[in-house]
């Protein structure tokens, strides 16, 4: 039997009145009137769709849809979608329509509820099923993102009861892709506390051994590193206090599971370079506290060379922000600290849901969508599958691309202008060129990197500078093709080569006039003039006997397109001297 995190379940017996106290007890008591009874039309119906059914867990269905609406509200989302999640599973697995949710809670709520469903519902198998999932899921991100969140906290809840599911190839299918996928999708939504729980509770189906060996090695340094950290907190907050930095929370967080063994991994499996498994997470009020802070954590203790990352100042993809140090700390043990405002907390536990329905922040009439660099991902992954659609790739591409060029590890680059590019690990300057600009990477004639010439395989790292330098008529090569990492520039280059290519086959090949004159002093010339008007180059020009009434000059010459033929064809005819043309192939 794995050892898989323990499942606390709720109350099996949920009724209106425990449940509205609940969303209270979870900050939603400023609910207006108007919202609750939305929510409790949406309680009532889910009861009824779902009354007797239970889960392979033996608990009622019930449980699941309260559990997806209150971590829901969790997340602070309007009464709509926490009305939404309530519903989610009720077309699918009860006797409830689409037409029903719509008649009864409006358009909205409908639209939410079917866009789940329709991610949900899927009779395709393998890797084409996982493919179909991510394209609808992707769909769902461009029409509501709200649609991405409730199907990553339904996913959240669905893995604590993955156990129950009889089928042991299925939940290694669902925990794979919720490794591979989900929670790479929560990361990029800046959602970094679902992101490891969907990881650590991925971590023990997908590798059972090493899930089992890390609790167990956690599980032994971590009271000893528990007790190191209560040590210092009172340090802190003294001098603090001292400088007149008020602190808004100072507490220590835990390192998830799956995060420290892939760290472990890139580490040679040696913990002593693990210096973050519990790190002192320090609160402030804004920006000048943050710096100030951590002028007063490196004046109490040396900070370790190299382990200091600003975050505000270049924020991570999914917009992280908060400032990192590692200093030698008490006894000379190296202890990781991390300082944001409150504003930055909000945006790294809930990331994109943090943009909604805080107080004061407003409601968008529909839908909720982002503008601005920091998703700017978004719309490139809808150009990006525009064009895999294009390319017919297979299902195993597709998801592999996707895993490459979104979700897996990831560099931070900079243009001139200081402008972050997140691009993945391993990416090229061409990658960088065609992340900007398509017109920027098919025109790219050389790179720049920290000022420095580079060639187009260089491999970028996270900090540096990179300048592209393009030409009006340079294009793509061939070859480019194995200088980048992303499918997105690989699908510009081959974009670009078929362009090139179409334009090249239609274009006429070698073509010779055959042009009969009555002899004259400079006809030659007359005739070679024309060809110089439209900056032809001229293969071969030859002046022949003929047996004829008039000699002929043959000329050799490639054309731009027919449309030139005619027009040289038209302006030969006027020259003095010119009998007839005739064109030969």
């Amino acid at each position: 039997m794995l050892a898989i995190p323990a499942y606390n379940k709720f109350v099996t017996d949920w009724n209106w009145s425990n449940y509205s106290a609940e969303l209270k007890s979870r900050g939603r008591s400023k609910l207006s009137e108007e919202d609750l009874r939305l929510i409790e039309k949406a309680f009532k119906y889910a009861a009824g769709a779902h009354n007797g059914q239970k889960r392979f867990s033996g608990e009622p269905f019930l449980n699941h849809v309260v559990a997806v609406s209150l971590n829901t509200a969790d997340l602070k989302l309007d009464a709509k979608t926490v009305s939404a999640a309530l519903l989610h599973d009720t077309v699918e697995d009860s006797a409830a329509t689409f037409r029903e949710i719509k008649k009864l809670f409006g358009d909205e709520i409908y639209f939410l509820v079917r866009g789940v469903t329709k991610v949900n519902k899927l009779k395709y198998r393998g890797a084409e099923r996982a493919a179909e999932s991510m394209r609808r899921m992707f769909l769902a991100v461009a029409q509501d993102i709200r649609v991405v969140v409730l199907k990553l906290v339904d996913r959240r809840h669905n893995m604590k009861t993955l156990w129950a599911l009889p089928d042991p190839e299925k939940r290694l299918r669902i925990a794979t892709e919720t490794l591979d996928i989900y929670a790479p999708l929560a990361d990029r939504l800046g959602m970094g506390e679902l992101k490891g729980e969907l990881e650590d509770s991925a971590f023990g189906y997908v590798h059972p051994h090493e899930y089992e060996w890390m609790k167990n090695e956690i599980q032994e340094r971590m009271p000893e590193r528990e007790r190191y950290i209560q040590k210092i907190m009172p340090l802190v907050k003294k001098e603090m206090h001292a400088e007149k930095i008020k602190l808004s929370d100072i507490s220590a967080r835990a390192k998830h599971v799956y995060s420290a063994w892939r760290k472990l991994l890139r580490n040679d499996m040696n913990w002593d370079r693990i210096l973050d498994l519990v790190a002192l997470r320090l609160t402030v009020e804004n920006i000048e506290s943050c710096y100030a802070a951590l002028g007063v954590i490196h004046k109490l203790w040396r900070p370790v060379p190299g382990r200091i990352k600003d975050y505000i100042a270049l924020p991570k993809f999914n917009g992280y922000q908060s400032l990192h140090t590692t200093v030698f700390c008490l006894e000379g043990q190296p202890t990781e600290f991390q300082i944001r405002t409150r504003e930055m907390h909000k945006e790294a536990e809930y990331g994109i849901a943090a943009h909604w329905f805080w107080e004061g922040a407003g409601k968008p009439k529909i839908g909720a969508k982002f503008v601005g660099r920091k998703f700017e991902w978004v719309r490139q992954l809808q150009e990006w599958q525009k064009e895999k659609k294009k390319e017919k790739s297979s299902s195993k591409d597709f998801l592999e691309s996707l895993k490459i060029d979104f979700f897996k590890n990831r560099i931070f680059v900079l243009t001139p202008k200081g402008d972050v590019i997140d691009l993945p690990d391993g990416a090229t300057p061409i990658d960088f060129a065609y992340h900007i600009h398509s017109e920027i990477g098919n025109r790219a004639a050389g790179a720049k990197v920290n000022s420095r010439l580079v060639s187009f395989d260089y491999k970028l790292a996270s900090g540096d500078i990179v300048e592209i330098m393009t030409q009006k008529n340079r294009k793509p090569s061939p070859e480019w093709l194995n200088l980048t990492r992303t499918s997105l520039a690989k699908s510009q280059i081959r974009k670009e080569l078929r362009t090139n290519l179409a334009v090249t086959e239609t274009k006429p090949k070698e073509t010779e006039f055959e042009i009969k004159v009555r002899d004259r002093i400079g006809i030659l010339k007359d005739v070679s003039a024309v060809f110089s008007d439209f900056r032809i180059n001229i293969r071969t020009i030859t002046s022949l006997a003929s047996s004829s009434l008039y000699p002929a000059i043959n000329v050799k010459f490639e054309p731009k397109n027919r449309e030139q033929i005619e027009k040289i064809k038209t302006r030969l005819k006027k020259i003095g001297g010119v009998e007839s043309i005739a064109e030969k192939n």
